[in-house]
C-alpha cells in the first residue's frame, strides 16, 4: 500500500465542535452589549485568542480566559463580577456540550481500521477536554494511537507518522483546517486531505496547496474510502 497510516482530526472533523464557540460569542456578546458593540467586540476577542495561544493553548478553557479578558479590556475594567461569573458558566457549558459525530464519521473510521491500515487520532486542543470527547464519541477503540499535541507543524507530523507508522511519506491526514490538518502533514511528505466543515475559525485559515500532487479535497468523510483505495 501507498498509504499505511491515517490519521484523523477530531474537532469539526468527526464531531461538532466550532458552533458551540460561534452560540458561546453570541451570549457573550449579550452580556457586553451595553458596552460595545458586536463588531468590535469579536474584533478585540480574536485579538485576545491570538496574543494568548502561547500562554494557554487551543481549547476551550483558553477561549474562557480570553472572553474575561476582552471584558475587562472593553469595558476599562468596569465589568461587574456578575458578568465574569456568566462568563464561566458559559464556558462550563461547553465543557459538558454532548458529543455529536459528523456524517459518515463512525463509518469512515470504521472502514479505515477494517482495511488493516494504522488508525490515528492527532487533534489539538485541552488535553482533558479531548479525551472526554474522544471516550463520549464511541470511536476510540478504532484508534491505534491518539496523539493530542499543542500544535500542529510539518515536525509534528513527521515525528508522528514515524513512530506509529512508516514515515510521512506513506501516511494521510485527514481534517477540516486548511492551516492545520492539511498543509503541514503535506510539507512533512504525507498526503493532505481536506475536509470543509462550513464553520472555520479565523485564526485556522491559509492557503490551499493548488496543484499539489498529495492534496486532495472531499465533500464529507463518505467518500474517503474509495479515495484511499484509489491512492492505493
Amino acid at each position: 500500500m501507498k498509504v499505511t497510516t491515517i490519521g484523523f482530526d477530531a474537532d469539526d472533523t468527526l464531531w461538532h465542535n466550532e458552533r458551540f464557540y460561534v452560540l458561546t460569542q453570541d451570549r457573550f456578546a449579550d452580556l457586553l452589549s451595553d458596552y460595545t458593540d458586536r463588531t468590535t467586540l469579536d474584533e478585540r476577542l480574536l485579538d485576545s485568542e491570538k496574543r494568548n495561544i502561547g500562554h494557554y493553548g487551543y481549547g476551550i478553557k483558553g477561549f474562557m480566559l480570553s472572553m474575561i479578558e476582552t471584558a475587562i479590556e472593553v469595558t476599562d475594567g468596569r465589568v461587574p463580577a456578575t458578568v465574569i461569573n456568566r462568563i464561566l458558566e458559559i464556558g462550563q457549558d461547553m465543557l459538558r456540550h454532548p458529543i455529536e459525530l459528523l456524517p459518515h464519521a463512525e463509518a469512515a473510521v470504521k472502514a479505515m481500521a477494517a482495511s488493516h491500515h494504522r488508525v490515528l487520532l492527532i487533534t489539538k486542543g485541552d488535553l482533558l477536554d479531548q479525551e472526554r470527547k474522544l471516550t463520549e464519541s464511541g470511536l476510540w477503540e478504532y484508534f491505534d494511537g491518539v496523539e493530542i499535541v499543542s500544535e500542529k507543524s510539518p515536525d509534528v507530523y513527521g515525528r508522528i507518522f514515524s513512530e506509529h507508522g512508516d514515515g510521512a511519506d506513506r501516511a494521510m491526514m485527514v481534517g477540516n483546517s486548511m492551516k492545520s490538518d492539511v498543509v503541514p502533514a503535506i510539507a512533512a511528505g504525507a498526503w493532505g486531505i481536506h475536509v470543509p466543515f462550513h464553520l472555520a475559525w479565523a485564526l485556522e485559515a491559509a492557503e490551499p496547496p493548488e496543484g499539489h500532487d498529495r492534496y486532495r479535497v472531499l465533500d464529507d468523510l463518505g467518500n474517503l474510502p474509495e479515495l484511499v483505495a484509489e491512492i492505493g
